[in-house]
């Protein structure tokens, strides 16, 4: 199985996102994450696939994507040739006796807190998303409230072209 990123550039107006979602669906290709947003033009979105497959389906992903009437432009590229991070949040439950290891668990992954009650804490780490998943596995000791994450955002690496 290989992961490929998708960046497609659509057209921002309703629907695209459901048409978008419905021919990996239709294909059963599976989607690994989604991120959409605005670009500087705000007639155009970027969405960023990241998906898995064989190399047919891989080539077959690519190929339906550029035939849908929405998509301006689509660029792929592996994990390899760009830079991605991805943005969690995270709510545990904390105690006296937890606070310092969560506190220098974060410190060490460069996590920050941004929000804190009485026995509560909220997690903010924006970082690849291996890393993404490493303060879930460290923090699955802790009682784990709530997760939100977004999906992976990508663009290929920086290449100096004269």
């Amino acid at each position: 199985m290989k992961k490929k990123i998708y960046s497609v550039q659509v057209e921002n107006r309703s629907g695209v996102l459901c048409k978008v979602s419905g021919l990996f669906s239709r294909r059963c290709f599976n989607i690994d994450s989604l991120a959409v947003g605005e670009t500087d033009d705000p007639h155009v979105s970027c969405m960023t696939i990241v998906s898995s497959g064989d190399q047919r389906t891989i080539e077959q992903i690519e190929k339906q994507l550029n035939k849908k009437i929405d998509v301006i432009k689509v660029k792929t590229f592996d994990e390899t040739e760009s830079v991605s991070r991805e943005l969690m949040l995270i709510k545990v439950k904390y105690n006296r006796s937890n606070r310092r290891d969560i506190m220098e668990t974060c410190e060490i992954l460069k996590a920050d807190i941004v929000d804190m009650s009485k026995n509560q804490m909220m997690i903010q780490i924006c970082d690849v998303p291996e890393k993404i998943a490493l303060l879930i596995n460290m923090l699955q000791s802790i009682s784990v409230i709530e997760v939100a994450r977004t999906g992976t955002l990508a663009l290929p690496k920086c290449v100096d072209t004269e």
